[in-house]
C-alpha cells in the first residue's frame, strides 16, 4: 500500500522548491531590467527645461550681420521712359526706394503707372549715391507734354490767400488748412458737379489773391482742364 504521507511530503517539497526558484527567476528578471534601464539612462542624456546652448564659432561666423553694407552705384537716366519702366529699371539697379509725384502740379496720384511718363528724377542721372537712396520721379500722362520744370504745389504762406487761377481744385484745396469751408462750382454755364477735383482747374476764387485768411469760407469756379475759363 502506497505511504500516502510520503508521497505528500515529497509533493509539498517540490511546490516549495517551485516557488523558490520561480521567485529567483522574477528577482533576477527585475534586477536585470533595472540594470537595463540605468544604462539607458546613462547613455541618453537628459534635455534641460530653459537651458540655453551655445553658438559654436562656426554658426556665429554662418549668421547674416546685423549691418547690411550699403552699396553706392550711379543712377541711371529715367526721363522719357514710362513709369513702370523706369521704376523696373531703378530696382533692377538696386534701388528699391521709389515714389513718384504728378509733374504739372495737379494732385494727381499714378494709379495705373504705364499711363504715365517720366519728365523729372530727384537725383541726376550719373550722379553716383547710395542704392538705399529714394528716388522721385516726376511725371505726366502719355498723352500730356512735360514742362519745363515741375510745377510746385501751391502754400498758403503768411496767412494770405494765394494766386489759384490755373491750378488744380485738388491741390488748391491741399494748399488751404483741413478745416477750411470750401465751395466749388462749374464756372461754365453747364452747372456740372465737380467730382475729380484733380481734373478741374480754378477760373475764380473768393477771397482775392493776396487776401488775409481769417477762417473765412473760400469759393472757387472751375471749367475741366483743357477748356477756357468764361
Amino acid at each position: 500500500m502506497a505511504n500516502w504521507k510520503v508521497i505528500g511530503g515529497i509533493a509539498a517539497g517540490v511546490f516549495i522548491l517551485g516557488g523558490i526558484g520561480s521567485a529567483m527567476e522574477d528577482k533576477d528578471s527585475t534586477t536585470s531590467n533595472d540594470a537595463g534601464t540605468a544604462a539607458t539612462s546613462a547613455a541618453t542624456p537628459t534635455a534641460t527645461v530653459g537651458a540655453t546652448t551655445s553658438a559654436s564659432p562656426d554658426d556665429k561666423a554662418a549668421s547674416p550681420s546685423t549691418k547690411a553694407d550699403v552699396e553706392k552705384k550711379a543712377v541711371p537716366e529715367f526721363v522719357g521712359m514710362g513709369l513702370q519702366s523706369a521704376q523696373d529699371a531703378a530696382q533692377e539697379a538696386g534701388f528699391y526706394g521709389l515714389s513718384s509725384h504728378d509733374s504739372l502740379g495737379r494732385g494727381r496720384m499714378q494709379a495705373f503707372d504705364r499711363n504715365w511718363k517720366v519728365c523729372s528724377q530727384s537725383v541726376a542721372a550719373g550722379r553716383t549715391v547710395s542704392t538705399d537712396t529714394e528716388l522721385d520721379f516726376g511725371a505726366v500722362k502719355l498723352d500730356e507734354t512735360c514742362p519745363a520744370k515741375d510745377r510746385t504745389a501751391p502754400t498758403a504762406a503768411g496767412g494770405k490767400m494765394p494766386d489759384f487761377k490755373g491750378r488744380s481744385v485738388k491741390a488748391a484745396r491741399a494748399a488751404l488748412d483741413s478745416g477750411t469751408s470750401i465751395t466749388v462750382d462749374d464756372a461754365s454755364a453747364d452747372d456740372r458737379f465737380v467730382l475729380i477735383e484733380s481734373n478741374w482747374k480754378v477760373c475764380t476764387q473768393t477771397p482775392k489773391a493776396g487776401a488775409g485768411l481769417n477762417g473765412q469760407p473760400v469759393e472757387f469756379g472751375a471749367v475741366k482742364f483743357g477748356e477756357s475759363c468764361p
